[in-house]
């Protein structure tokens, strides 16, 4: 039987593990020690499946499993950390709004806008010193088709494109838990704010006008982003996501 060897490696691996290769995509919530497991299994994969069709997604090995041992490093004993990873791509189905009619003046003659929105990463994670984690990437593309006649009568179609990365982070302290100003300020593309509340939430976002050149490069960005709230806390009480 052909691919024998590659198909019976497949069906050792766990349930998600399976599910990034036929789904590319998975929801689950687990403890460390789970997805330690499942970072190890995804580590193997290109060494026992070659076969192009079974490959894994696009920012697993390189993103999502670093990700998750940064992550998994800062969980308690009893902590949990629930993701929802959709690794299909921007094209999948549901991804994409219907196209809408914009406002134009001559010489355009019509204006079509379109909006891919892929939210490929979401992450929950109760940390060990109490507080909770949560970070949310975002992936947008607007697109507009542009029909526009010139002075000689000629019509032209033109075909825009603007790409935007939106990574957001909310830390919720534990009860009661205080937070203090940096001594340096953060980076000029992250903002941060405190919201005030009997558990005290600090949140980081970044909206990038462009998308990450390399895996390397999405994951510090995200990464940094995480960790910043971070700074916001008494060293005592920081955990620390990196």
């Amino acid at each position: 039987m052909f691919w024998r060897k590659q198909k019976a490696a497949i069906a050792g691996f766990p349930p998600l593990h399976q599910a990034l290769i036929h789904e590319r995509g998975f929801t689950a919530t687990m403890p460390a020690d789970a997805w330690t497991a499942l970072a190890a299994s995804l580590g193997r994969h290109t060494a026992l499946v070659r076969r192009p069709k079974w490959a894994l997604p696009r920012r697993t090995l390189d993103v999502l499993v670093p990700l998750l041992q940064e992550v998994c490093s800062d969980l308690g004993r009893k902590g949990m950390l629930t993701v929802t990873a959709d690794l299909r791509g921007p094209q999948a189905p549901g991804k994409t709004t219907p196209s809408r009619d914009l406002q134009v003046r001559p010489p355009v003659k019509s204006a079509v806008e379109t909006w891919t929105i892929d939210p490929w990463l979401r992450l929950r994670a109760e940390l060990r010193d109490g507080s909770v984690l949560d970070v949310l990437v975002v992936d947008r593309e607007r697109t507009r088709r542009v029909t526009k006649r010139n002075p000689r009568g000629k019509t032209k179609v033109k075909r825009k494109t603007k790409q935007v990365q939106i990574i957001k982070v909310r830390r919720r302290l534990p009860e009661n838990g205080a937070s203090v100003r940096p001594p340096t300020a953060p980076p000029r593309w992250i903002t941060v704010h405190v919201r005030e509340g009997r558990r005290r939430s600090i949140l980081a976002g970044a909206k990038i006008d462009r998308m990450p050149n390399s895996a390397e490069e999405q994951l510090d960005r995200i990464l940094t982003v995480a960790t910043e709230p971070f700074r916001w806390t008494p060293q005592t009480t920081a955990g620390g996501a990196r």
